[in-house]
């Protein structure tokens, strides 16, 4: 392993590619730490580090936030969360396969910010569309590209 890439973390509450990602992370042997609450149990295998925070609403992503590094990978669903860790350097990538990015960020909170504004004065939002093949094989693209090119191979 290059020392670019130092380790790949995962934000595991209610992550779907769980195993997608300790697969390709053995197969490049990349450390992963997997972070979840109390409420979530994980079976992860011994080559991946699992640590449990609190129950508080934001335990996770505090823990990413305080301990993710530049250069660092983080599987997120959280745009709020990417959005703090691009300014560290990070490359933060969602399930779906969708890498995050400085020039679409703040659209992406935007669009947030006005759904739950629009919930909150009693209106009715679509919630996310089902997870399917497309953004599982999406996910496994990017995250061996990005793997990858760190690596420089």
């Amino acid at each position: 392993m290059k020392p670019s890439v130092k380790t790949i973390y995962v934000d595991a509450d209610a992550c779907p590619v769980k195993s997608e990602i300790v697969e390709i992370c053995e197969f490049v042997t990349l450390p992963m730490v997997f972070v979840s609450s109390y409420s979530h149990t994980l079976t992860l295998p011994s080559t991946a580090k699992v640590v449990t925070v609190d129950n508080e609403k934001e335990a996770v992503d505090l823990y990413l936030m305080n301990n993710i590094k530049k250069g660092d990978i983080c599987v997120t669903q959280d745009h709020a969360l990417a959005s703090i860790l691009l300014a560290k350097g990070v490359i933060a990538l969602s399930p779906r396969g969708f890498v995050y990015r400085e020039e679409t960020i703040l659209q992406m909170l935007d669009a947030r910010y006005v759904s739950q504004k629009h919930r909150r004065m009693g209106g009715k939002t679509k919630g996310p569309k089902p997870f399917r093949q497309e953004d599982r094989s999406r996910f496994i693209e990017q995250l061996t590209k990005i793997v990858t090119e760190k690596e420089g191979t």
